[in-house]
């Protein structure tokens, strides 16, 4: 992987655990553009000390352009036949927290593909935030149609295993939320002899 540096482990216990509990798996964030997915995502990564990987850089690598060029040069349904493909081997390459492209799960494939091979995390924000957070960055080919895209791509991220709302909170409150929500899916004890 390019990108994806594998973190130095972590020294607490539950995000350790959660780690293990992964074996092969990857924590797939997926939400709109602006939702926080890369930069959650490299906390997060940290903390479970396991790589984070951004496809959109993997793309941008693997092309040899960055996405804005390839939405120019060839067009979305290009850009998205790759992005499929990209993801499809980084799903391949062990744990990871692995943020995808807005529209990454408006392919069937990669749909299917998030499911077996990872734990998807839908990081649901409003529209006011995402359009705060994507006013800043010229590098989105899509931030325009971001009002049209919100209604048509919602109901496959709520297919996700794991929601949570990304909002102007520290990242690091919607990282505990995200380890908090995984230590639930996988099945860990909540620390009081319990098991979720």
């Amino acid at each position: 992987m390019v990108n994806g540096a594998v973190q130095k482990s972590t020294e607490n216990g539950l995000e350790s655990a959660i780690a293990r509990a992964l074996g092969r798996r990857a924590v797939v964030l997926v939400g709109m553009m602006g939702a926080g997915k890369s930069s959650i995502g490299r906390r997060l990564a940290v903390r479970l000390g396991i790589p984070f990987v951004d496809a959109d850089t993997e793309i941008e690598s693997a092309a040899g352009m960055s996405i804005p060029e390839i939405f120019q040069k060839h067009g979305e349904p290009y850009f998205r036949a790759g992005e499929a493909r990209v993801i499809q081997r980084l799903l391949e390459g062990g744990p990871s927290v692995l943020a995808t492209g807005g529209g990454a799960v408006m392919d069937a494939h990669t749909r299917e593909l998030i499911g077996e091979k990872g734990i998807s995390v839908w990081l649901n924000a409003d529209l006011d935030v995402l359009l705060k957070r994507t006013k800043r960055r010229n590098d989105r080919p899509l931030v325009e149609k971001i009002k049209e895209l919100m209604p048509l791509r919602e109901p496959f991220y709520a297919q996700s295993k794991i929601v949570v709302h990304s909002r102007d909170e520290p990242h690091d409150t919607i990282v505990d939320e995200i380890i908090g929500a995984l230590r639930k899916h996988v099945g860990l004890a909540t620390g009081k002899g319990e098991q979720s």
